[in-house]
């Protein structure tokens, strides 16, 4: 009787450390999965995805993953924001932002700058903005928005002056002064650098620049200051309203506004970009 006591004890025992290490494993199984929080994150085309691989490698040890989501033109990101088919995304001016949310109502918000990509005056037959001869041909973005900010250029760079009131979306028909008779040639924003062999000067987008191989600080004629009027410029991370005070994508943000993300933007693009957080804000 007694070895049967033993024998039933021991088992016992035995079934209770299958239980214990049972639950053990499912509640790590369970929980340890939920510990890591996945953010789908919106991009457009693969050009930041350097600067982010670096802050998404940070951002694993704090159990966050990023996800990339992405697009091939600007005006998805913030639909499918709004649609909750990613969680943020971190590939559109300011301006643009803003202007899609209020026609929208969209009830999208920023939660943190990024970067800024200084627009360029490019040219392969003149070293200065000042050799532009009388009727230069100039090629310039036929996207509205980037277009009136390669004329607020032009105008900053003393070339041209538009309608006051125009704001930071003037026309080509808003221009009120052009001693030189400059020319116009609009293009699409990704075909500026192409247009370099044909026109005298062209006005180029970052992006575009460097995978051209040009260095915007080196190679260009003239370049819009980064000053109060190019705020609106300004490269966000947006989230739905509801989601602003979200513990997560504040630590993502922090993650990506640090002297680090500083450092991998400054070596990466060469002027072509520059951290916005340390000029404007951190939004």
């Amino acid at each position: 009787m007694r070895r049967k006591g033993r024998t039933g004890l021991i088992i016992s025992i035995i079934l209770a450390i299958i239980v214990v290490v049972g639950i053990g494993g499912m509640v790590h199984q369970r929980f340890g999965k939920t510990s890591t929080a996945t953010v789908r994150l919106g991009l457009v085309g693969t050009d930041s995805e350097p600067v982010w691989d670096n802050v998404r490698k940070r951002l694993k040890k704090q159990g966050i993953n990023i996800e990339y989501v992405v697009f091939n033109d600007y005006v998805q990101p913030d639909v499918a924001l709004k649609e909750g088919k990613i969680d943020m995304h971190a590939c559109l001016t300011r301006y643009y932002f803003e202007s899609y949310n209020k026609e929208q109502n969209a009830h999208l918000t920023s939660i943190g700058n990024t970067v800024i990509s200084p627009l360029g005056i490019y040219s392969k037959k003149y070293q200065k903005i000042q050799d532009l001869p009388d009727g230069a041909t100039i090629a310039i973005p036929n996207e509205p928005t980037t277009l009136g900010r390669g004329l607020n250029v032009l105008q900053e760079a003393g070339l041209i002056k538009v309608k006051k009131g125009s704001g930071i979306k003037p026309s080509l028909k808003d221009i009120v002064s052009n001693p030189k008779n400059l020319q116009f040639k609009e293009v699409d924003p990704a075909t500026a650098a192409r247009a370099l062999n044909s026109v005298d000067a062209s006005i180029i987008n970052g992006n575009y620049a460097v995978a051209a191989k040009l260095n915007p600080k080196k190679d260009s004629i003239y370049l819009e200051p980064i000053n109060k009027a190019a705020k609106p410029y300004v490269n966000i991370i947006a989230v739905q309203e509801k989601n602003k005070d979200n513990k997560v994508y504040k630590k993502i943000v922090a993650a990506y506004q640090t002297e680090q993300t500083a450092e991998v933007i400054n070596k990466t693009y060469k002027g072509a970009q520059e951290a916005a957080w340390p000029i404007y804000g951190r939004n």
